[in-house]
């Protein structure tokens, strides 16, 4: 058993998994996550602000001390949608490197996709199936499509919850018409984008037994359903959506300002804005899928990389 860490550098927030690795599997040690919102002000003109980098840059190092303390043989750092597509991500880079002494690893997005999808594999209960893994996360959703434990398809699109958030520029007080519209935004791209390579998939081989979202999003949706405030994977792992409970979670979500979101056990007071885009990315992928459960994994990217690390 070697005790490894992972922290991953994210559009939204950054996350650190430290976990004991024995053969393929991985138990959970210590997890946590700090919002650094890299991706803030980006998506203008592709760079990322100072403010959000030296932010991310603290946090990673803190992590990594952290990790260290807690028995680490070894920390990675990766980095993901927003470090790929800004024009400025050296910066990112050096001030990482600065603070912790680490080297960041900006990964591209099939490698992105591949690794949720190996890391929600780890699980028994999906090892077998046939899967759509979706990761929602702040500037790029991974679609990934398997069998068996394989993959047989694997994308990454730009369409994020921050990126999304930043486009459309949610008020506080969100009424109908922005729901409205972040709706057909999602439709329209989902059908344009990513229906054509995925349908014939499932026309051929049938359609996934259920998506399962990863990520941040997807947990807070099953705690705030559940109502607690506490992070119990069991918990979240049981948690379903059909396509009618999200999109009523998706409405009320929308109907409430955002000091009101603020306060519902379960969803952290700072990602309560940006819980609306993504939420409503969830909802629009299955309605244009025709894909009517959404199953939950915490056990995505991270995991993968944890095992991966032995072999970098």
């Amino acid at each position: 058993m070697t005790l490894r860490s992972v922290i991953d550098v994210g559009t939204n927030s950054v996350k650190v998994l430290l976990g004991a690795v024995t053969g393929r599997e991985v138990l959970p040690v210590w997890e946590t996550s700090r919002q650094t919102r890299l991706g803030q002000g980006f998506y203008a003109d592709h760079r990322l602000q100072s403010g959000p980098i030296e932010s991310t840059a603290v946090v990673v190092a803190a992590f990594a001390e952290e990790a260290r303390k807690r028995g680490a043989v070894s920390v990675r750092v990766i980095a993901t949608s927003a470090a790929r597509e800004a024009s400025n991500a050296h910066e990112l880079l050096e001030a990482i490197r600065r603070t912790s002494g680490l080297v960041c690893e900006v990964i591209p997005g099939s490698l992105e996709a591949e690794w949720g999808f190996g890391g929600v594999t780890t699980n028994p209960l999906y090892a077998s199936q046939r899967l759509l893994i979706l990761d929602v996360g702040g500037g790029s959703t991974e679609f990934i499509l398997g069998h068996h434990g394989h993959a047989c398809f694997s994308e990454s699109y730009p369409l994020g919850s921050v990126r999304l958030f930043e486009r459309f520029q949610t008020s506080e007080f969100p009424h109908s018409d922005e729901l409205g519209s972040v709706r057909s935004y999602v439709r329209d791209f989902v059908t344009v984008h990513v229906k054509p390579h995925l349908q014939p998939l499932f026309d051929a081989e049938g359609s996934p037994e259920m998506a399962v979202g990863i990520g941040g999003t997807t947990s807070i949706l099953a705690m705030i359903q559940s109502g607690t405030g506490d992070f119990d994977r069991e918990l979240i792992e049981r948690t379903r959506f059909t396509l009618v409970e999200l999109r009523a979670l998706n409405e009320r979500l929308w109907s409430l300002p955002l000091a009101e979101r603020r306060r519902l056990p379960g969803l952290p007071p700072e990602r309560a804005d940006v819980i609306l885009t993504g939420t409503a990315i969830y909802e629009g992928i299955l309605e244009v899928m025709n894909l009517q459960m959404l199953g939950i994994s915490t056990r995505g990217l991270r995991f993968a990389a944890l095992l991966d690390s032995g072999n970098s």
